[in-house]
């Protein structure tokens, strides 16, 4: 649990143009160990989710890209 939230405060702790690059060429990873590291069962669900869809199939990919762009992180499903 503790390396969850050590790699979780690695990701917050990212430049904002790092995370956008994130999203845009790896957002099924990025986005499912983000989702991961909330550490509770719906995150870790949604985080696999995340990795094995590839971004729900591409929808979350396109939700995750306009919140980094306007909130600079990603809340969606966080």
């Amino acid at each position: 649990m503790e390396e969850l939230k050590k790699l979780r405060e690695t990701l917050d702790t990212l430049p904002w143009i790092a995370v956008l690059l994130l999203v845009i060429f790896a957002d099924g990873i990025y986005g499912g160990l983000y989702r991961i590291t909330k550490g509770d069962t719906t995150g870790i669900v949604i985080g696999i989710l995340w990795i094995v869809t590839g971004g729900l199939f591409g929808i979350g990919f396109i939700v995750d890209l306009v919140t980094v762009i306007v909130n600079k992180k990603i809340t969606f499903l966080a």
